[in-house]
């Protein structure tokens, strides 16, 4: 296995800009894994290919506003930052970030600086050019960059400090855009069209679950009417998601590790659902890796018998996970032991992503299914269409 075997070409037209309004109204591709049979329908129709009893499981987690726009202190330069994840081992209270910093080259160790509205726009989602020093604006939120990220290209460990009696998580918040991927380069529309209709109102993912950017609350609604439970988790999306593997050999490759958790709700669900003889259907590949990520080998066979409950013939069971992590690494061989069918969008070649969906279906399959949507113009990636593996 190469991973070569996980790449394709596409044409940068297909790379969808803008969300499908309505959002259930963008195209579904259906993946028969017993019979690699394709069909084409619209999200909508998902609700046609769910029995009652089935069970979705999404992940309810809501984008923060991670991305800052600035300027260094003393030079008056523009610069970016990008919060990647808290650092609360370097302070409790929640001050101390690991992020991406751009220009790079100019943001070391020692830099200080400023953010806040009016400091530094850049319509375009990029670092504006112009120097920031004019601006008489009054920054809301200090930074000092105090070290490197080891092997990590713009890496630094920042420390923020707010202003004006704010608090840190009201300074973000009125410092901080929504980001987004950056193969979406021409979207100036509502930044909730970002957001998952069901998203918790706590913020902590640098990037969307973005198969749930297609339901409604009338399509979640429709499922519900017809039988299908309906749960969530929480998987924490770093921006490694949108990192692709650069290692020839996939193995090689290291997991990116995110926090996540799975209340018993979703576990007691779960055993209803296989007791029952229905299906666990993941919204997005998040929801994959924290259900597959639940799974304790050394848990206690559930009964009644395994086989009767459509979990794999291996000892086990899903447990619950409280604040835990999960660099879960799922590719071609891989055992999964708790989801039957997957909500998924089209995912960017070489990347984990591919790696996971392929492991679901076979690798065969998947690629067949990618080169049938391109020939049938389907928009790919965060904003793009959508494709139910079965």
């Amino acid at each position: 296995m190469r991973t070569d075997d996980f790449d394709y070409d596409l044409p940068e037209e297909l790379i969808a800009q803008e969300p499908a309004d309505p959002r259930d109204s963008c195209r579904l591709l259906v993946l028969d894994r017993a019979t690699g049979k394709v069909e084409h329908r619209i999200f909508r129709d998902i609700v046609d290919y769910l029995d009652p009893g089935d069970l979705l499981v999404a992940n309810e987690t809501r984008v923060m506003p991670a991305r800052l726009r600035g300027r260094k202190r003393g030079t008056g330069g523009a610069c970016e930052v990008l919060l990647l994840k808290r650092r609360e081992d370097l302070d409790p209270m929640g001050s101390v970030w690991e992020c991406l910093v751009n220009p790079g080259r100019r943001i070391r160790p020692g830099a200080h600086l400023e953010f806040g509205p009016g400091i530094a726009t850049g319509a375009d989602g990029a670092v504006p050019d112009a120097n920031c020093a004019e601006s008489d604006a009054e920054p809301c939120l200090l930074a000092e960059v105090e070290d490197f990220v080891p092997d990590s290209r713009g890496g630094r460990i920042v420390r923020f400090v707010p202003q004006g009696g704010r608090t840190l998580d009201a300074a973000l918040h009125e410092a901080g855009h929504v980001p987004l991927p950056p193969y979406i380069t021409s979207y100036h529309g509502d930044p909730e069209r970002y957001q998952t209709v069901y998203a918790m109102h706590d913020e902590h993912s640098a990037a969307a679950p973005t198969a749930g950017l297609h339901f409604t609350p009338e399509l979640v609604a429709r499922l519900e009417e017809k039988g299908i439970a309906w749960e969530t988790l929480e998987l924490e999306v770093g921006i490694d998601t949108f990192r692709l593997v650069e290692e020839d050999d996939p193995t090689q490759h290291v997991m990116h590790t995110e926090r996540y958790h799975v209340p018993q709700r979703v576990v007691d669900a779960v055993h209803a659902t296989k007791a029952a003889e229905h299906r666990v259907v993941a919204v997005g590949t998040t929801s994959v890796r924290s259900l597959e990520s639940a799974w304790d080998p050394d848990a206690p066979t559930p009964e009644p018998p395994v086989s009767a409950r459509r979990f794999p013939a291996e000892p086990g069971d899903i447990v619950e996970r409280v604040d835990a992590t999960t660099n879960l690494y799922l590719m071609p061989g891989s055992t999964y032991h708790v989801v039957d069918a997957l909500i998924t969008n089209f995912h960017v070649p070489r990347s984990t992503l591919m790696m996971l969906v392929s492991a679901f279906a076979t690798r065969e399959q998947v690629m067949a299914a990618y080169q049938e949507a391109i020939r049938e113009r389907y928009r790919f990636f965060s904003f793009g269409d959508a494709m139910l593996i079965v």
